[in-house]
């Protein structure tokens, strides 16, 4: 049986503590999204899969936070042979209208990769190059710490990172934005680059379709296992606020 690492208990119930902390007169300033679809692998698993995922965002005077997870689950024959788990957390602080310091933590459990588990968490600077109706932009970096262990030898390690992330948005039209999200998580043991493109078409006020391509990568893998892996969706999305 697979236990549960501290770091995944710690980051559960940080995650718990800030949706118990909001007050219930604060709840309409909270909005997020659940989607549900089909994905296609490509790496160190070629499989057909379920993958579902939800966000909450939380807006209030300077503060923006926003958690994140998604889940992929593929089986074969009726044997499960991938799965994947993330748990995100990000907290932003407006220092002004376009700079801001952010505090982050992510948890990921990925099967496709070299490591039973990555875990991180760092506190940063972050500002928006764009800030319009049409185009946004910001760029965040500071430094962090990682814990992982790795699935072959099953040693953990705890490292320092340096955290950088870009974040772009397009909104093409009313019904249809484009988004790029690029996080790169670098120590002296490994380097984690993911870039994740996404195409959303509103089909009514609530529904819409969200195509994305996701790729990761790490520069130390253990021997037989794949550096990349490239992920391809096609989501059923259901918006709420």
């Amino acid at each position: 049986m697979t236990t549960i690492p501290d770091f995944q208990r710690a980051l559960a119930a940080l995650a718990a503590g800030l949706l118990l902390a909001v007050p219930a007169s604060a709840a309409a300033d909270w909005t997020g999204s659940g989607e549900l679809g089909l994905v296609f692998a490509r790496g160190n698993s070629d499989t057909e899969t379920v993958n579902a995922g939800f966000e909450l965002r939380y807006e209030q005077d300077r503060w923006t936070n926003t958690l994140k997870s998604s889940y992929l689950r593929s089986e074969n024959d009726g044997e499960l042979d991938a799965s994947r788990f993330l748990v995100s957390n990000n907290t932003l602080y407006d220092l002004t209208e376009r700079s801001y310091l952010v505090g982050s933590a992510r948890y990921d459990q990925d099967k496709f990769s070299s490591f039973e588990y990555q875990a991180t968490a760092g506190l940063g600077y972050g500002y928006r190059i764009l800030d319009g109706e049409s185009h946004t932009l910001s760029v965040e970096a500071g430094p962090g710490v990682r814990f992982s262990e790795e699935r072959d030898s099953g040693e953990s390690e705890t490292k320092l990172i340096a955290r950088g992330a870009l974040d772009y948005a397009w909104q093409i039209s009313e019904t249809a934005q484009l988004e790029n999200a690029l996080l790169v998580e670098s120590g002296s043991s490994n380097t984690f680059v993911e870039n994740a493109l996404s195409l959303e078409v509103a089909i009514n006020s609530a529904m819409s379709l969200k195509t994305g391509v996701a790729v990761r990568h790490n520069t130390d893998v253990a021997a037989g296992r794949d550096n990349t892996d490239v992920l391809s969706t096609v989501n059923l999305v259901y918006s709420f606020d």
